[in-house]
């Protein structure tokens, strides 16, 4: 007999869930739009690939360039861009010192990018170097068939398909085999 007998109710207890029932609210789940999950894995090399696209030249900087009559005035017009630090280490501005300089700056900051990507990223810009290691290993074996010199050879391979000196040292000595 119930004491409150004037009010009808159950005497099971409401805050216990019935037995082999399911919750109304799903569980949750990890996806892409976790908000303490999202872009961990490459969040970092993302921004730096937005801080180096700002360093890129806009239309107005290659306009001013084709404007440009000496070299002195080209200097003067990449002063003001990424490309000055590089142009302050020269003391003489030569064509094939600039094109130097601006190489440097796109390895230095390709291997930066490398070693802070994780796969897929990691591969995609490995692939993007194969090219430029198979360039260089036909520069090698090329020239070494035509009697080059070897150290000469070296340093026109590009930076960005560069092995270990032993290798890039080991590779015009291989026999050819018919």
């Amino acid at each position: 007999q119930c004491p409150c007998e004037t009010i009808q109710h159950r005497h099971t207890p409401l805050f216990y869930p019935k037995q082999n029932t399911t919750m109304a609210t799903p569980a949750p789940k990890s996806g892409p739009g976790n908000l303490a999950t999202f872009n961990i894995l490459h969040g970092f090399p993302e921004a730096l690939v937005r801080g180096m696209r700002s360093s890129f030249l806009a239309d107005a900087d290659y306009h001013h360039l084709t404007q440009c009559e000496t070299l002195d005035d080209v200097r003067l017009n990449l002063s003001e861009t990424d490309y000055m630090d590089a142009l302050a280490d020269m003391g003489t501005l030569i064509p094939t010192g600039l094109q130097k300089a601006a190489v440097e700056k796109l390895v230095t900051e390709f291997k930066y990018l490398r070693t802070q990507a994780i796969e897929p990223l990691s591969t995609f810009l490995d692939f993007i170097t194969y090219e430029y290691m198979i360039e260089n290993v036909m520069l090698l074996l090329k020239g070494t068939l035509s009697g080059r010199d070897i150290n000469e050879l070296i340093a026109q391979c590009h930076p960005l398909g560069m092995f270990k000196e032993s290798t890039m040292r080991s590779i015009p000595t291989f026999e050819s085999t018919p």
